[in-house]
């Protein structure tokens, strides 16, 4: 006889987990000797029809009978096609979990006792983003994100820049108008090295004369 136990960790001292179809491990037991065999879970991370996916590799393990926290109703109908009992509500270290159900102190459950998808976790994300506008504007834009955690994650984002500037003017008005600010730009450097320069010879001579 094997029951199989989702449980926190890869041994008989871990904690049993509440979620049945995400847990991190799953412990296949025999109770009377406590031989065990400890897999990681596969469907942790999966997007979808997890407590399915678990129920069928209890299945697989040919164990009898199951111990949880929770079990919604997607597993619970596989077990009961499977014709493995579900065990509900339990807590507590699996080597206390084992003993309670040899005591006969743990009985089947009759149906599901979570909704669907409960053990799926819910979180959102706010952004920032910098756009540069055409025409010489620039501003910033905010973005929203909103993401889905179910083990390994998943989430989407939007950014969306409200800073753009539209250009204006023809194609041609808009070259002269470029032209014209680099013309106005380079002059205006080359006023600034030239005094630059002025200030630096004026300097030189009057360290030569002190």
């Amino acid at each position: 006889m094997k029951i199989g136990i989702s449980a926190t960790g890869p041994d008989l001292e871990a904690q049993v987990e509440p979620r049945f179809g995400r847990c991190p491990y799953f412990l296949i037991v025999d109770p009377q000797s406590l031989d065990f065999e400890a897999l990681e879970n596969p469907s942790t991370a999966s997007m979808g029809g997890a407590g399915i996916q678990s129920a069928q590799l209890m299945s697989d393990k040919g164990v009898s009978t199951v111990l949880t926290g929770n079990c919604g109703p997607n597993a619970f109908r596989t077990f009961e096609a499977a014709n493995i009992q579900v065990v509900t509500g339990v807590s507590g270290p699996v080597r206390q979990a084992v003993e309670q159900f040899q005591s006969g102190a743990l009985n089947p459950s009759g149906s599901a006792n979570v909704d669907s998808h409960s053990g799926m976790g819910g979180g959102s994300g706010r952004g920032r983003g910098l756009g540069i506008g055409g025409g010489g504007g620039s501003g910033m834009g905010r973005g929203l994100g909103r993401s889905m955690g179910t083990g390994g994650g998943m989430g989407q984002g939007r950014r969306m820049n409200t800073g753009q500037v539209e250009p204006s003017g023809t194609p041609g008005e808009q070259s002269r108008s470029g032209g014209q600010e680099r013309s106005d730009e380079l002059k205006r450097l080359k006023q600034e090295t030239e005094a630059l320069q002025k200030r630096i010879q004026e300097m030189e001579s009057g360290g030569e004369k002190a």
